[in-house]
């Protein structure tokens, strides 16, 4: 089997902030499959940047395994040849496409899904001053759900500006672990009375065992706190919901697992994801379906878009065309 990786860089539409970092072009590797017959798989994967992962980091660790291709790879060869993380989740997602093209078996039949449907996402946006915030906000009326990154200084004067401006909206907001236990515990009964549903990842990852026994009035979710399987343990009794990312857990293979043991463990799924084209969306809109939370507007933020690009419109997604991949 033939692989190959390049380096992209997605331009965003505008400075993205989150609470540890301001994006301006978002680095992913896509990896390209080619079988013997000439039949090609592609993915995307942006890896998970705040645990040191990189575009060359990943192309260096799929260099380092191109001897072991072959055919016949399974998805628990990838599996034991790569840790969790995005030159997984790339190789994964490509395996997943190749096979389909092989066989003209979509990966959601391939996955004993049902046929996939359109879904709605969630719609980010990022922190700024206050004029930006409520120009964004009026810029996203059409969207019925909206992400609103906070940290430990902006948090519920964000949820007011954006309720002013967009009264109906759905609101989830993402602190992305800026948040202290203190803090969380003060904000909760404002944020539960301005009508938010879901807070994700308020407290670093490391200090779960800070959430045991909070008596919250709103579901949490584990973002970074949530990477495979192995991470459920310690996330029982103190989150309610876990964001599967792809480029965290390694791929779909493993993400489809991640959501059945969650699920069987009485947990909430949501999908989530690290920007990206819809090359890199495509493979998490098949966890979509069993999802009750799913953020993937990575292309709404973007300049450009892979080809041919997933379809948006206000907010709802529509399958990935075969030529895409799946």
């Amino acid at each position: 089997m033939h692989c190959d990786t390049v380096i992209e860089h997605w331009e965003m539409i505008e400075p993205f902030e989150i609470s540890r970092e301001v994006i301006t072009h978002q680095p992913v590797m896509i990896l390209r499959l080619q079988d013997a017959s000439g039949h090609r798989g592609w993915s995307e994967a942006a890896g998970i940047d705040y645990e040191g992962e990189t575009p060359q980091s990943m192309v260096a660790q799929i260099a380092a395994l191109q001897d072991r291709l072959h055919d016949g790879l399974s998805h628990d060869e990838v599996a034991e040849m790569l840790p969790a993380g995005g030159a997984r989740n790339a190789l994964d997602c490509a395996l997943w496409d190749l096979r389909a093209k092989q066989t003209g078996v979509p990966v959601w039949q391939a996955a004993g899904l049902p046929p996939w449907q359109p879904v709605t996402t969630a719609f980010t946006l990022g922190l700024g001053d206050e004029a930006t915030t409520r120009r964004k906000a009026r810029q996203a009326r059409a969207y019925p759900l909206l992400k609103l990154k906070v940290d430990a200084q902006r948090h519920l004067d964000v949820v007011q500006m954006v309720r002013q401006e967009h009264p109906s909206a759905r609101i989830v907001v993402d602190a992305n672990q800026s948040w202290t236990v203190d803090l969380l515990r003060q904000l909760l009964p404002s944020l539960a009375a301005a009508g938010v549903e879901l807070v994700e990842q308020p407290l670093p990852k490391g200090q779960d065992a800070e959430l045991a026994g909070l008596s919250s009035p709103l579901p949490l979710a584990a973002d970074e706190s949530c990477t495979d399987r192995a991470s459920l343990a310690q996330l029982l009794g103190r989150y309610q919901y876990i964001n599967i990312k792809l480029d965290k857990c390694g791929g779909l293979t493993e993400g489809l697992a991640l959501a059945d043991e969650a699920a069987r463990l009485g947990l909430g799924l949501m999908v989530g994801n690290m920007c990206g084209s819809s090359l890199a969306m495509a493979p998490a809109f098949v966890l979509a379906q069993r999802c009750a939370y799913v953020d993937l507007d990575g292309p709404l933020l973007q300049k450009k878009d892979s080809t041919p690009p997933m379809r948006y419109s206000h907010g709802v997604i529509q399958a990935p065309e075969p030529a895409l991949w799946g």
